[in-house]
């Protein structure tokens, strides 16, 4: 098709089927039209389409274009111009043109089409970056705003800011919004000069305080003149909050480290808390700190505990008694976590130690009212040290375990030969400073052996036991009681005299023929004691080992003599 192919104008009169009214339109005034023209016939056959190888023409030409063949169908049947606008995919592109359909007086249709696909790609890059340079503002920023020259807002986002309405906020003073500012930049809402990362404190709608980074550009007119700010603002109270508690934390933790470093160090288990103690006190600004914790097994079961939870004191710091801890100790002991109460004029903080979920000590911390009350921090701190003092207690209880059964015999729980002996030794010493009387008793089962070969050890064993309970019913805490090995007992008497052992003896030698002999393993052999005994005399003073001897002797001269009896051991100054 070529434009020699359209029809001659006819200006005369309307050809048939033309609408009334219809004003000739010459084929040259057509052939002028400098964008697509095509011509239909009236039943929407395209005829001709000029220039041929556009991207219109080419699809209307292959049946496509759906959107253009509709507004030539619309246009031939109403005889009314009609205008839209249609996208034809081609081979290098996607085209868009708007299109203006007319009747001709004789019943063909045209079709006049202006490609405006730049300017349609240039309207719809327009829309995307605004709505790109919306989206990024949204989710980069809480709100955005604008001030005037009068120093209001002119514009905020429409969600608005801080909990207030969009609308409200409107020739609103941004000062009344701000909390903080900083006197020589003033508030970034109505800046001079461009902020990248200001920080402000300004109030929530509720009036409560919320921190917020922002990033401001002042504006100016074509001379110069100051005019308002932008900007966008974004909530980081989280962030701050959460820094502010790490930052806490941290010193918390360099705290704790500190504390517990200071005490780990000390050698001596026994002298542990009492480092603790003090450097607790130091550490958080007591007056007084007090440690208590609950003793090794062994140590609870001979010395049973007074006070709440089963705790002894363990350490102490300051000139606070013991005792002024107890209503602290009772709250712990009904299960309160944490105690903070007011005691002797003094403002008291109290926790539990623990070690694997067992309640294993207390902390308690005197502050002078002075000082004033424990804040949040003193609170974790303690708490975090107390998991500490906790993990002492246990390994000084464990100690005392160990060193109790290193020295104690496994059967009786009494002193061992070693344990004995060592304590003897000291007080011995102690003895020649305070020109003091003790006695030494050796106690030594007869005919033993034959109660286990006829009854077996069970019975034995339970012999054994039953002399330890004889000797230790008859002796004072002060007193020493010991067993030697095997058969063999021993008892200090702490100040004891010639006639306070001699008693000794002759008490446990009357028990002995009530309690031990109906275990005998044969009557004609009856099971007893036979006991030796050497006193220190002050006046004519002897070696440990002298007078370990002499009790010796005198309890072996008991057993050459016919056994079960009691042998004392003269001294030999005396005797010379």
């Amino acid at each position: 098709m070529n434009r020699a192919d359209i029809a001659p104008p006819q200006t005369e009169q309307p050809a048939a089927g033309g609408a009334p009214g219809d004003s000739p339109v010459p084929d040259s005034i057509l052939s002028g039209f400098p964008g697509p023209l095509l011509l239909f016939s009236p039943s929407g056959t395209l005829l001709t389409a000029q220039p041929e190888e556009t991207p219109l023409a080419q699809a209307l030409a292959d049946g496509h274009a759906a959107e253009a063949q509709a507004l030539v169908a619309v246009c031939a049947s109403s005889r009314h111009a009609n205008q839209g606008t249609v996208q034809i995919e081609a081979g290098d592109g996607l085209y868009t043109f708007d299109l203006t359909v007319l009747p001709l007086p004789d019943g063909r249709v045209a079709m006049l089409g202006r490609e405006v696909t730049l300017h349609h790609n240039l309207r719809a890059a327009l829309v995307e970056s605004r709505q790109r340079y919306k989206d990024f503002v949204e989710i980069s920023s809480d709100f955005a705003w604008e001030t005037g020259i009068d120093g209001t807002f002119v514009f905020v986002s429409p969600r608005g800011a801080l909990g207030h309405p969009a609308a409200d906020l409107i020739g609103r003073d941004p000062v009344d919004l701000v909390m903080e500012r900083d006197a020589q930049t003033g508030i970034p809402f109505s800046t001079h000069v461009p902020i990248e990362h200001g920080e402000v404190w300004v109030r929530r709608v509720d009036g409560a305080p919320v921190c917020v980074t922002v990033a401001a550009r002042p504006i100016f007119d074509r001379s110069g003149r100051w005019i308002g700010t932008r900007g966008v603002c974004r909530d980081v109270t989280t962030e701050r909050e959460r820094d502010l508690q790490l930052a806490r934390a941290r010193n918390r933790e360099r705290i704790v480290n500190h504390i517990v470093r200071t005490f780990r160090d000390e050698v001596d288990p026994n002298n542990m808390l009492n480092v603790a103690a003090e450097t607790l006190a130091r550490g958080m600004g007591a007056s007084d700190c007090h440690i208590f914790r609950r003793p090794s097994e062994t140590l609870e079961e001979s010395h049973p505990s007074e006070l709440p939870a089963g705790l002894i004191p363990g350490a102490r710091y300051g000139a606070l008694p013991y005792l002024s801890s107890l209503p602290v100790l009772d709250a712990l002991d009904r299960g309160e976590e944490l105690v903070e109460i007011e005691v002797e004029g003094r403002q008291v903080l109290a926790v539990a130690s623990r070690h694997h979920h067992r309640v294993n000590g207390a902390v308690v911390l005197y502050r002078v009212m002075e000082r004033g009350n424990w804040g949040v921090d003193d609170r974790f701190l303690l708490s975090d040290l107390a998991d500490q003092i906790g993990i002492a207690n246990e390994q000084i209880a464990a100690h005392e375990s160990i060193v109790r059964l290193s020295r104690t015999d496994s059967l009786t729980g009494l002193f061992n030969r070693r344990a004995f002996f060592e304590e003897m030794d000291r007080r011995h010493k102690r003895l020649q400073r305070t020109s003091s009387f003790a006695a030494l008793l050796y106690v030594d089962l007869d005919n033993f052996k034959m109660v286990n070969d006829v009854h077996g050890h069970a019975a034995g064993d339970a012999v054994l036991q039953l002399v330890r309970d004889m000797l230790l019913g008859n002796t004072r805490p002060t007193d020493l009681v010991a067993r030697l090995g095997g058969d063999e007992f021993a008892v200090w008497l702490e100040g004891g005299t010639r006639d306070v052992a001699e008693d000794k003896a002759r008490l446990l030698l009357s028990m002995a023929e009530r309690l031990l002999r109906p275990r005998s393993g044969n009557p004609d052999y009856p099971l007893g004691v036979s006991i030796g005994i050497a006193v220190y005399d002050p006046v004519h003073p002897e070696s440990l080992h002298d007078l370990m001897a002499r009790a010796d002797q005198a309890m072996y001269s008991v057993k050459k003599t016919g056994k079960l009896g009691v042998a004392v051991a003269e001294h030999p100054v005396r005797t010379a």
